[in-house]
């Protein structure tokens, strides 16, 4: 028994009881799922510099987001981009959970976040610094603002969430190994943990560095640049942003009397090389091996067979080879259009370390609304993926549950299921 009264919940229990999200396609749940709905995208011409010499110039930025309107302005200039994004979803998601830290036990409050690059715009600046004006002009903060951590350690501070809190590090597969964490920690005397995942790496810095993985879409129209499962796929397009949810128990649930989007029911992470490691050839196994095996520890975790799921929110990397290995591990699985497949984050680009954690809550809001999402902009099917995609337009299934998938950069591979929870459509 805790200090609260509360009996931490059965192994693997936990709902998730609020959202904050910060995306290209609208500041808060309510607005990205409307996007979502209408399919309306959040992919432009990049404005936070002038792409002009580089050879991507498309990105999903987030609209309208002023850090000073959205968090206290002392921390505005100690923190980077990403950490204001975070910090404006987590207060977001704690007032949808209608959670007040102050009336919770400080040591029964967790924070566990996913980052990928850390404060690259803060780092950037702070070496213009130091390079065109001398090693005086760093200041203090560049020691922290940069690191993986320092998104959870402002959340838990600002909150006073004193209980365990990290970061986990494995890009886009990060939001949903987060999550998974954000389960353990319940089963070990927390009570509640704010949870998820943000990017913003959208600096000429951080751009550079992505340029590197070869991945990236040169593409100049918004509507031709990210077209994962399409034969026109030629690589994603980057953005920033992402998503964070207050996950508790639910006995936590139902001792504050709050309704619940949805429970994370299974969890699963693998590990596949990259094709040209060292260690990938001798493996000698086909790509899609490692997400199939994934996506069948999730469903055994959560103790559902593959014809309980409803919809696959696909991981959607837009490069040809990876759509294809994703398509055969969801044929493997679930047979030749054997489950609805969705990628919403055609509307946002690849959030890195957010974009886990945004398909989590944009598949929460699909469950709540009992519809599932379409891929927007998309034509003609790759040859080989067999898979049912859905087009067009929204398909009012009454989905029930949903498996998220997520790879990162150098062969982190996750899978989440989430199931429907006892929450109000969001649009009614």
């Amino acid at each position: 028994m805790s200090a609260s009264g509360i009996r931490p919940g059965p192994r693997g229990r936990a709902v998730v009881t609020g959202l904050g999200v910060i995306a290209p396609t609208g500041i808060g749940a309510a607005r990205h799922w409307e996007s979502v709905l209408a399919g309306k995208s959040g992919l432009g011409r990049i404005t936070r510099f002038d792409p002009t010499g580089y050879p991507v110039r498309i990105a999903g930025e987030v609209p309208g987001f002023r850090a000073g309107e959205q968090i206290p302005g002392r921390l505005v200039p100690q923190t980077d981009r990403y950490t204001h994004f975070a910090l404006a979803a987590a207060e977001a998601a704690l007032a949808d959970a209608a959670a007040d830290p102050a009336e919770l036990p400080e040591y029964e409050m967790a924070v566990v976040t996913a980052s990928s690059s850390g404060g690259t715009e803060f780092g950037q600046h702070e070496m213009e610094n130091l390079y065109q004006q001398g090693s005086s002009w760093v200041g203090a903060y560049q020691s922290i603002a940069w690191f993986y951590a320092a998104t959870t350690g402002q959340v838990s501070i600002r909150h006073g969430m004193r209980g365990p809190c990290g970061v986990i590090c494995c890009e886009q597969a990060g939001g949903l190994d987060a999550l998974g964490q954000s389960r353990r920690l319940l089963d070990t005397g927390s009570r509640l943990v704010l949870s998820g995942g943000t990017d913003a790496s959208l600096c000429p810095y951080g751009l550079v560095a992505q340029l590197s993985s070869g991945h990236l879409s040169t593409e100049d129209d918004p509507a031709r640049a990210y077209l994962p499962f399409d034969a026109a796929a030629s690589g994603f397009v980057p953005g920033e942003g992402g998503a964070m949810l207050v996950v508790e128990s639910p006995a936590s649930a139902r001792a504050r009397g709050v309704a619940h989007y949805g429970e994370l029911l299974g969890y699963a992470a693998g590990f596949d090389p990259a094709a040209d490691a060292p260690d990938a050839a001798a493996t000698g196994r086909p790509r899609h091996t490692v997400l199939a095996s994934v996506v069948r520890r999730a469903l055994a975790d959560a103790r559902l067979d593959p014809a309980d799921i409803d919809v696959v929110f696909a991981d959607a990397a837009g490069v040809p080879a990876a759509d294809l290995a994703e398509a055969r591990a969801i044929t493997e699985v679930f047979g030749p259009r054997g489950v609805p497949v969705t990628a919403p984050k055609t509307l946002t680009g690849r959030l890195y370390a957010g974009g886990a954690a945004l398909d989590v809550a944009t598949a929460l809001l699909a469950l709540t609304a009992g519809v599932v999402p379409h891929t927007a902009g998309l034509g003609r099917t790759a040859d080989g993926c067999e898979i049912d995609l859905v087009l067009h337009r929204p398909r009012p299934t009454a989905p029930r549950t949903a498996l998220v998938l997520a790879r990162g950069h150098g062969g982190f591979t996750s899978a989440l299921i989430v199931g429907a929870g006892d929450r109000d459509d969001p649009k009614k």
